[in-house]
């Protein structure tokens, strides 16, 4: 199988996350979600494989979560993902699917316990230094 990440490359943590995995030896499939956004199938299917409601799936920093009011509790599943097809950058980025799951990766090294090689050490954009002890399966 080949891994996938649902990437924005104006995001740091998209960037570090995709870094991370070919620094471990994956090269994955790049989706730019925003120029290639998922079908709602696959956005569905994504969330089902993460055990993520929609809701939760939602970026709400630099988009129109507030003006859509995506915050209105009576909004059903359907009306949130709806509204992630109608503006890909609702979607929180990146999520990365491999044979071992799919996860959205925030923070970037939640990626690690999903790759067959883990690099053991990572310096971030930031000058953040992450080991793979440190990370959360």
């Amino acid at each position: 199988m080949i891994s996938v990440i649902y990437h924005n490359p104006d995001c740091g943590t998209s960037r570090n996350t995709l870094a991370m995995m070919r620094q471990s030896g994956e090269e994955p499939h790049v989706v730019e979600y925003l120029k290639t956004p998922p079908s709602r199938e696959k956005l569905i299917e994504m969330l089902f494989a993460m055990a993520m409601p929609p809701r939760e799936l939602l970026r709400r920093k630099g988009t129109p979560y507030d003006e859509l009011g995506l915050d209105n509790p009576a909004l059903s599943d359907d009306q949130l993902i709806d509204a992630m097809l109608a503006h890909p950058i609702l979607i929180n980025r990146p999520i990365v699917i491999t044979e071992k799951g799919t996860r959205l990766c925030r923070p970037s090294e939640t990626v690690l316990p999903l790759l067959a090689n883990p690099v053991a050490e990572f310096t971030k954009e930031d000058g953040e230094v992450v080991r793979l002890g440190d990370t959360d399966s």
